[in-house]
């Protein structure tokens, strides 16, 4: 028998190993990488308390803002919905559009995706070029796109539903190929061993893997377009904002107020339909017939299970929606080709870029911009973290507080951001105070749902193990919960930053401040190339958050 070798006592032992006869290190070592993140998110206090001193955030002016809100609600009561036929029709438009848009942006992030996963790109620079065209769609904000469209190809429902679907690729297309990137590479080794070409082994070992997230992706980001699709109509590219916009203009806010409510009430709706659509089709419910003897046919095809059954009618009725949507619209699919020469242009005037009669403007906007961001984030995360831990059914402390923490984060959700300054306006005046709160209160219900659902989506045995040995509610939200989910919570958090940066752009058409302001005024005068330098700021901004967002969520573990 080979003699077993020890170690002297005085030998140093390896890095972490643990102590005889007691347990290993609970927490990982301190590196300079985690040393680093500590002090970056450190630094996020006093750079908070400097952007709020620079947009003079104060809470007490909302205090005297309460009287003018209630002022204002006061003239909006009781609401009214003058021309109910012209109104059902502008909202079925805005629903088509979301449908459309949304459509539209998943045949265009399919390809882009798998152009841009690292796993299935042809070659680095393609990767790298894909990357660059999904960052530059989220940074081009969806108003903007619309306000170009519309220039091209003049008022209508296509211009918002093209500017709702390559602003939706920024989104769509990452969510894709990052579903792609995490995919398994067995069956892609499986599909390519018996001679099938790249296309096959994309299509049969890849697509197989990534359609349930590509669903959820989907599904959620109709939801989004809803309620985009709203704000879309202040610049001639149809739907119920049209209407909204005219009523707001022509001082009717009875007829306003009535729109609004038609608004959320649709929005809750799509939510809960939305909600519905995830868990039916993404969860799976039985497991079909009993087993029966295989043959050849019934190897190839699989049963025709409840589940299945319910996904190809859905599937049916999303080619059924589809196609009715574009024939009630009269919309040409190839219109855009049709009038590829205009939009060429439209666009093209962005280039050069440049800052005439902006120099001393254009740093301030982008300062104030940057401010507006990461005050609205940094309150309206105080607020959500404690809403989406509540709302998380498998942390909740009761019933009731998860039914109400979820009816507030629908609530706050289905109201637009801009919808929210035009109050925020009324009660504090113009500035980028009315625009940092708006986005605080949006920010309730967007990450609110983000971090329920990370902590939902956590294992059940840390949660499990912590209540065995006794520990309470407390202790199992901080020693089980909270450390499982942190990455994606910090995630979710420099995702929100990010959002948040680009919405402020389109909060400045209502006079919310920032950037946005300077932006709308630039497409309204036609000065495009400023605005094409403007544009060019947002894109470096986001693409510099997304690398940061990439790097912390590396190390935060």
């Amino acid at each position: 028998m080979m003699p077993t070798k020890t170690r002297p006592a005085d030998a140093p032992r390896a890095s972490g190993a643990p102590m005889p006869g007691r347990p290993g290190p609970l927490h990982p070592p301190v590196t300079r990488e985690r040393v680093t993140l500590w002090i970056t998110l450190a630094a996020l206090v006093p750079l908070t308390l400097a952007s709020a001193n620079h947009i003079e955030f104060d809470l007490r002016s909302l205090g005297g803002g309460f009287t003018d809100v209630a002022n204002l609600l006061a003239r909006m009561l009781p609401p009214e919905v003058s021309e109910p036929p012209r109104i059902l029709e502008l909202l079925l438009e805005t629903l088509m559009m979301a449908l459309l848009g949304t459509v539209l942006a998943t045949v265009i992030s399919i390809p882009l995706a798998f152009l841009a996963a690292a796993n299935t790109t042809p070659h680095p620079v393609v990767h790298r070029a894909a990357r660059m065209v999904i960052t530059m769609c989220r940074a081009i904000p969806d108003l903007v796109f619309a306000v170009l469209f519309v220039r091209a190809l003049g008022i209508g429902v296509l211009p918002g539903i093209l500017a709702l679907g390559l602003h939706s690729v920024g989104m769509m297309a990452k969510l894709f190929a990052d579903a792609i990137e995490a995919s398994e590479a067995g069956p892609r080794e499986a599909v390519r061993a018996t001679g099938a070409g790249r296309l096959g082994e994309l299509v049969m070992g890849v697509l197989p893997q990534v359609i349930p997230a590509w669903l959820g992706t989907f599904i959620y980001r109709i939801d989004i377009n809803l309620r985009t699709s709203v704000v879309l109509g202040f610049v001639g590219a149809g739907g119920i904002g049209f209407a909204l916009q005219d009523s707001l203009r022509g001082l009717m806010y009875e007829s306003a107020m009535g729109i609004v409510l038609i608004i959320l009430l649709v929005i809750a709706a799509m939510e809960i339909l939305s909600i519905a659509l995830r868990r039916t089709l993404l969860n799976p419910t039985d497991s079909g017939p009993a087993p029966r003897a295989i043959d050849a046919d019934s190897a190839i095809r699989p049963p025709w299970t409840r589940d299945r059954r319910v996904r190809a009618i859905a599937g049916a009725a999303l080619f059924a929606s589809v196609a009715y949507s574009l024939g009630h619209l009269r919309i040409n699919p190839l219109a855009p080709l049709a009038s590829f020469g205009e939009l060429a242009g439209v666009f093209g005037k962005l280039l050069p870029p440049s800052i005439e009669g902006v120099e001393d403007l254009l740093l301030i906007a982008v300062v104030e911009t940057l401010a507006i961001g990461l005050v609205a984030t940094v309150i309206g995360a105080v607020l959500a973290v404690p809403v989406g831990i509540l709302a998380a059914s498998n942390i909740s402390p009761s019933r009731p507080l998860y039914a109400a923490a979820r009816a507030v984060v629908l609530v706050v959700r289905a109201i637009p951001e801009l919808i929210l300054a035009v109050v925020f306006v009324a009660a504090i005046g113009l500035g980028p105070m009315a625009g940092a709160m708006a986005l605080a209160v949006g920010t309730v219900g967007f990450l609110g749902k983000l971090v329920a659902d990370s902590i939902e989506e956590i294992p059940l045995g840390p949660l499990e193990a912590v209540r065995a040995v006794g520990g309470g509610w407390w202790d199992t939200l901080l020693n089980a919960a909270i450390p499982q989910a942190l990455p994606q919570l910090v995630g979710h958090l420099m995702y929100m930053l990010d959002v948040n940066i680009r919405t402020s752009t389109v909060l400045g058409i209502v006079g919310a401040g920032g950037i946005g302001f300077l932006l709308m005024e630039s497409v309204r005068t036609l000065n495009f190339d400023v605005a094409g330098t403007i544009i060019l700021i947002i894109f470096a901004i986001v693409f510099i958050i997304e690398r940061l967002s990439a790097w912390i969520r590396k190390h935060v573990a």
